[in-house]
């Protein structure tokens, strides 16, 4: 190891992150448009949600009936009906039976999906644009082309035909029409403007569910099609007829279509529970806190979303009133079974009380007529009260029975009350049989034509009340305000879609830069080199000149073509700011070698594609130009191409002349340019090393030290073989070629431990292809090239 080598440290450099961004400002704006543009596009072809809401008032306590009490009436001894709960009208509201009804009242269970065009039909459907005519027919030839096709003079004969001189006929095939390809689905898909309206669809059960493709034609006819895996034609109808399909399976009935011949549109009749459980996904209903209070008002507000604004008036207006009308239903309900129960003991009364007047007047007959004391007629009072009291209690036991158990406090105490009651008329009984005995018979016949008289006109009574206030039940439950969509839509968020867009796309760009900028430690200043124990010789900036020079080769053993230079930069472009660096390291090089052993100059590097054939090709050149002779050897015996430099070919190059197959003087080639030779790699070999190793190569060497003032050897990257270990281990000047933002400090550092494990000592590094960037301008310094 070089005694001047030193760490290498990750640290985070923030202005070279800012040159990176500066240097890609052109690919980041590029992606950042493009999301952009892409969230625009999603926010105008998506389909808009619109939203209506609904308000409806969930009262504490029911309306109050106009006889009074109703509470009495009912039979409830809590003195009138309970608070209801607003969170159970809430549960009732999202349930099952609500939002059925509402699936069958508006039939949100048959679904009509018109075929679309991809991408923009919902879009074309909305901005009601028409179907262009082209789509509507098919092409004739013979509309384009005249009837005949006329013949110049100058082409006519005497042998012509006389038929021929009037001109061509067409062929008849040519009037026949046909199809424009790829309109086809144009053809089919439905375009603004054009409707579908059901009368009526009714599938059978295993029906539910399965697509049914319906065709336009023409004169209002259409085609049924059963569409899933194997689609299967059902038959055709008219607009306005009930048509019965797959065995009356399926009960169809159009009552409108405006739409062009070929479209086509999916009929499907979804099973009742998917519907429901669309319906409540769609619907939310919240309970209005107090402003002052912000406990709940009863207040309950409905929202449902959906893209069809009819469609959510529609659901939210049927939603609202099945629930209005479940809930007078639901209060009503208890009137009703009190009115049964008096119903059926009605009737039994009217006959008891029959018989016991028919008892009573019959005993009076037979006994002529019996007086009654005082005492037995206060009797009879008391057993009217008594039993019109116990009879009231029987009706609120039977009411109570309908609500709780014999457990509940409440009817532990209706069961204490009748108890007591019925002592007191244990006890009028016992004094009654104290009086004399036709007295007796007289008070408990009296008794019961009195009792039953009097419950049954309380019964009649009742089932009047009753009558009445079933009537006028409104229950609890108000409507307050009839659904409300708005007119503009509440997704997509068009401003926020474009600006999420924007934003994400920045971000994946800004990362995608950062991203390569640390994945590529590459070097970007001679500090870089110089840190790893390289002295930098000369910085070669990146030459625009040099890119008009590019070429693209394909070899044989390459997958791709590589990029090769197919001229002489320094020879062609002598004011060119990289040839006047090449200069600058003509003269470093000069000092460098004027007290080694032998005039040999390797030039190798770290990997493929540094500019190692470049820089010693251009190096060559410059040397050259100020009166030495130079010689470039291509020692790159699998993939060098320092002959397309010079316009020759790689054959009859260094692998012959160490094969034994051709002389050194059959090798050497004329560059063109005064004072440069060059020797190609010729033929690849399949042992390139081992030739290199053998002693041809160094007396090859040693003949052309003695012929020319300097030799440029171009090698193979280091790290890829070993050839540059053998060929620097005869040259007494070794130079390590880096690019700019490619080879990793590392990577060089990695090169040099191994050609000095070979004996090959390092000279020094060429930083090649420098670029004015900012990265480099804010990590590293700024470098300005220029020739005066």
């Amino acid at each position: 190891m070089s005694k001047h080598s030193a760490p290498i440290t990750d640290n985070i450099d923030l202005g070279r992150i800012f040159g990176q961004l500066m240097d890609h400002r052109v690919f980041i704006l590029s992606v950042t448009f493009g999301f952009a543009l892409v969230g625009a596009l999603h926010a105008i072809l998506s389909t808009p949600i619109y939203r209506g809401d609904a308000l409806v008032q969930v009262e504490r306590r029911s309306s109050v009936s106009p006889l009074g009490d109703l509470a009495n009436v009912m039979g409830d001894p809590m003195g009138g009906f309970s608070e209801s709960s607003t969170a159970a009208e809430v549960e009732i509201l999202q349930s099952r039976m609500v939002l059925g009804q509402v699936v069958d009242r508006i039939e949100l269970d048959t679904v009509v999906i018109p075929r679309e065009l991809p991408l923009v039909g919902n879009f074309i459907q909305r901005r009601q644009i028409a179907r262009p005519e082209f789509i509507n027919h098919r092409v004739r030839l013979a509309d384009w082309l005249p009837e005949r096709i006329a013949i110049p003079e100058a082409l006519q004969s005497s042998s012509m035909p006389e038929a021929l001189k009037g001109g061509l006929a067409l062929p008849d095939f040519l009037g026949s029409s046909f199809a424009v390809p790829g309109f086809a689905q144009a053809r089919s898909a439905v375009w603004g403007g054009e409707t579908l309206r059901l009368g009526m669809l009714e599938v059978a059960d295993h029906l539910r569910g399965a697509p049914l493709i319906l065709t336009v034609q023409e004169a209002g006819r259409f085609v049924l099609t059963l569409g899933g895996e194997a689609p299967r034609e059902l038959g055709t109808g008219v607009v306005g007829q009930t048509l019965s399909f797959e065995d009356g399976a399926i009960q169809l009935r159009l009552a409108d279509l405006q739409a062009a011949e070929g479209a086509e549109f999916t009929l499907v009749k979804r099973p009742r529970h998917s519907a429901i459980r669309q319906l409540g996904g769609r619907l939310q209903v919240n309970e209005l806190a107090g402003r002052s209070t912000g406990t709940g008002t009863g207040m309950l507000r409905l929202t449902l979303t959906g893209p069809d604004r009819d469609e959510i008036r529609r659901s939210l207006n049927a939603v609202t009133e099945t629930f209005l009308t479940q809930n007078v239903e639901r209060k009503s309900a208890e009137a009703e079974k009190s009115l049964a129960f008096l119903q059926e003991q009605a009737p039994e009364l009217r006959n008891q009380l029959a018989a016991a007047e028919d008892n009573l007047n019959r005993y009076r007959v037979e006994q002529d007529s019996v007086d009654l004391s005082s005492e037995a007629q206060a009797a009879i009072q008391q057993f009217i009260e008594l039993e019109s009291r116990l009879n009231e209690l029987e009706f609120q036991e039977a009411a109570l029975a309908q609500r709780y158990t014999t457990s509940h406090p409440t009817y532990q105490s209706l069961l204490r009350q009748k108890n007591h009651l019925q002592q007191e008329r244990a006890e009028l009984n016992a004094r009654v049989n104290d009086l004399p005995a036709a007295q007796q018979e007289v008070v408990r016949r009296t008794r019961d034509v009195e009792v039953t008289q009097a419950i049954y006109v309380n019964v009649l009574n009742k089932m009047q009340e009753l009558e009445v206030a079933r009537a006028g039940t409104v229950g609890n439950v108000r409507i307050i305000d009839s659904a409300l969509v708005g007119d503009f839509p509440i997704e997509p968020r068009k401003s926020l879609i474009v600006v999420l867009a924007t934003v994400l796309g920045g971000m994946l760009a800004v990362g995608i830069v950062l991203l390569r900028g640390l994945l590529n430690r590459g070097v970007e200043a001679p500090e870089q080199l110089e840190s790893v124990g390289l002295p930098v010789y000369a910085s070669v900036p990146l030459s625009d000149e040099q890119k008009k020079l590019v070429k693209r080769v394909k070899h044989r053993r390459d997958r791709k073509a590589r990029e090769v230079f197919s001229d002489v930069l320094a020879h062609r472009a002598p004011a060119d700011t990289t040839t006047e660096a090449m200069r600058g390291l003509r003269t470093s090089l000069h000092f460098a070698m004027l007290e080694v052993d032998n005039n040999r100059l390797m030039i190798t590097g770290p990997s493929p594609g540094v500019g190692k054939s470049f820089i010693a090709v251009n190096l060559a050149t410059v040397c050259a130009q100020s009166g030495q002779r130079v010689l470039v050897i291509d020692a790159d015996m699998r993939k060098g191409h320092v002959h397309h430099a010079f316009g020759g070919s790689s054959e009859g190059g260094l692998s012959e002349l160490l094969s034994g197959k051709q002389r050194l003087e059959e090798v050497l080639r004329s560059s063109g340019i005064d004072n440069l030779d060059y020797m190609s790699r010729g033929t690849a070999p399949p042992n390139p090393s081992e030739l290199l190793m053998t002693s041809s190569f160094s007396d090859c060497l040693e003949q052309v030290s003695q012929r020319y003032d300097l030799v440029v050897i171009d090698t193979p990257p280091v790290l890829a073989v070993t050839d540059a270990v053998v060929v620097g281990a005869q040259c007494a000047t070794s130079m390590m070629v880096a690019r700019f933002q490619v080879n990793a400090p590392r990577e060089l550092q990695t090169a040099r431990r191994r050609l000095e494990a070979g004996g090959v000592v390092v000279k020094g590094a060429i930083l090649n292809a420098m670029e004015k960037k900012a990265a480099a301008a804010y990590g590293y310094g700024y470098y300005q090239y220029a020739y005066r």
